[in-house]
């Protein structure tokens, strides 16, 4: 049902742009509406990956630095039968992490200074694989898709007002109503899309590393921390702050209806019915976690699972 919904979502999204083509000059707009969407997703697409890595300073994280991240990432993704992806390190302290690329073949995971320093072992374990649920999902290519709708929608809206089409069929008060409804209608679209990938990134990853209450506990500690922590990159680029595990923004905190992400109570309230779905089956995962049930850091370990 989750992949109906968001095949539903992507049609109503084409169908608002091919609209807008319609407006603005006839079938025959319509028609080079969806020609120039076809050819900035395809281009988004194919570089999605390093365009957003870029954007967030993103360095690589090569075998053997940042202790255990990098062998973990390759761990899980074997566990979830996908090719290794490549691992990145953002320089800030607000703990997020995102996953990008066009397919799981060219897939990245990018986690942030801050969230290595937050998180125990288990509950990165968690956030990777989420992430790695959302390559899996092809969310990914998804959510890029999605975005360069919306940028190009606010794109014709905005052009409008320079076309003697959508005037003579709407009228001047029809056509800036347009100008403001259209994008507004298409962020709605792809908001309620990454809200719907979401949940099913969290339940895929709960299967992934096996334990949903890791994921629970770090998406906790990742609400909290990104609260009162700005992230620069992802303020400069508020587009791709639908990617993060947790909204990175502090601007649309205050409007549950344009909000990137479901509510955080509710995302770990769905891991906590996982638990007692499996509880007879899977006694581990019932366990909730605990001070006891972490590895005690060595005293030659810095703060921090890989800091």
């Amino acid at each position: 049902m989750s992949y109906v919904k968001t095949a539903m979502l992507m049609a109503a999204m084409t169908a608002l742009f091919m609209g807008l083509g319609y407006l603005l000059g006839g079938s025959g707009g319509a028609v080079i509406a969806l020609v120039i969407a076809a050819a900035m997703n395809a281009y988004t697409w194919w570089n999605s990956d390093q365009m957003v890595l870029r954007m967030h300073n993103a360095r690589l994280v090569t075998q053997g630095d940042h202790r255990g991240l990098h062998e973990m990432t390759a761990e899980l993704a074997r566990s979830a039968g996908l090719p290794e992806p490549k691992v990145y390190l953002i320089d800030t302290p607000q703990p997020n992490a995102f996953a990008t690329g066009r397919n799981p073949a060219n897939a990245a995971v990018a986690v942030t200074t801050g969230l290595m320093r937050s998180l125990s072992r288990e509950e990165l374990a968690g956030v990777i694989a989420h992430e790695l649920a959302h390559i899996r999902n092809h969310d990914t290519a998804i959510m890029t898709v999605t975005a360069t709708f919306a940028g190009a929608i606010s794109m014709l809206a905005n052009f409008a007002l320079f076309f003697g089409g959508s005037r003579e069929r709407l009228g001047l008060v029809g056509t800036i109503l347009m100008m403001v409804l259209a994008p507004l209608a298409a962020a709605l679209v792809q908001m309620a899309i990454s809200r719907t990938r979401e949940y099913e990134a969290d339940k895929g990853g709960a299967e992934i590393c096996g334990q949903p209450l890791w994921l629970a506990s770090a998406l906790e500690k990742i609400a909290s921390g990104a609260a009162g922590i700005d992230n620069e990159a992802a303020e400069r680029n508020p587009a791709t702050a639908h990617m993060f595990i947790i909204n990175p923004l502090h601007a649309h905190k205050r409007d549950r209806l344009f909000a990137t992400h479901p509510a955080t109570e509710n995302r770990i309230a769905a891991l906590h019915d996982m638990v007692g779905r499996t509880r007879q089956n899977q006694r581990a995962v019932s366990v909730p976690l605990s001070k006891s049930s972490i590895p005690k850091a060595r005293k030659s370990d810095r703060p921090g699972p890989w800091s």
